[in-house]
């Protein structure tokens, strides 16, 4: 099992493919095989790179305070654990906070930049609506009930109900996954003190990295005016919004992510 010892933690990792390395990092609670709609595609034409966040996953699960400067440091430790000087970079949701975090701290090594339905931080979020926001503040829900029907709630949020009535094969996959390795009630609470302590809307002009924005105009947890307001601040953003979609375009439209991510690679 792949395990990059960093200063103070073990990552677990995964690579696929060949080419230009790009680095996926996921979301609030998942981990790196929560990627399993996109990664066959991305591996087609680049070396991709998947990774457990602290607290995830086969990755150690510390019981500390996280901040998205931690977590691109651990972005950053894997890099050279790996030899790699420089990377494109994808985060998602959480992860795309810390992917802008990691621009920041590491122009050098950010070659390209890809945010997937995520927000600045700060006064400037546009929250969801009370019923989400409730399930993402609810760390004791994991408590309540057992991973599967934790799961299954994540993702009747995450995607359309559409998607989901036709696609049944893919929620029983993200079920599987996610029940494989459950993030324990602790890390969720940490992952959300980062979440609600992360502010980059002053900063996001000195990104210096061509940066691709992708989002969901359906989504419900990250609503897509945070990807507008991340795409008009970020100097020469490209915006990408796909249509009926909702915030796990990683499951409900890989094939239409995966061609705007590829297409930016490929101009950048």
């Amino acid at each position: 099992m792949p395990i990059a010892k960093l200063q103070d933690i073990g990552l677990y990792y995964e690579s696929h493919g060949r080419g230009e390395p790009f680095v996926l990092i996921a979301g609030y609670a998942d981990h790196s095989g929560h990627w399993f709609r996109q990664i066959p595609g991305l591996a087609r034409h680049c070396r991709t790179i998947a990774f457990d966040n602290r607290g995830t996953g086969r990755s150690d699960k510390p019981d500390v305070s996280y901040t998205m400067q931690m977590l691109a440091g651990d972005v950053a430790g894997l890099l050279q654990t790996l030899s790699i000087n420089a990377a494109h970079i994808y985060g998602v949701s959480m992860g795309g906070m810390v992917a802008q975090e990691f621009a920041l701290r590491y122009p050098e090594r950010t070659v390209g930049l890809v945010l997937g339905c995520t927000a600045c931080g700060g006064s400037h979020t546009v929250m969801p609506h009370g019923e989400v926001l409730a399930l993402l503040t609810d760390h004791e829900r994991v408590n309540r009930l057992t991973p599967e029907q934790a799961a299954r709630e994540m993702f009747s949020f995450s995607c359309s109900p559409a998607f989901i009535r036709n696609n049944p094969q893919v929620a029983e996959k993200y079920v599987a996954t996610t029940v494989e390795h459950p993030t324990p009630a602790y890390v969720l609470r940490r992952q959300m003190e980062a979440i609600l302590a992360h502010d980059a809307y002053d900063r996001l002009p000195h990104i210096a990295a061509p940066t691709l924005v992708v989002c969901g105009s359906a989504d419900r947890l990250m609503p897509a005016a945070n990807s507008k307001l991340l795409a008009s601040r970020i100097p020469h953003a490209q915006l990408v919004t796909l249509e009926g979609v909702g915030h796990g375009f990683c499951y409900e439209a890989p094939d239409e992510a995966n061609n705007a991510i590829v297409d930016f690679l490929n101009h950048h």
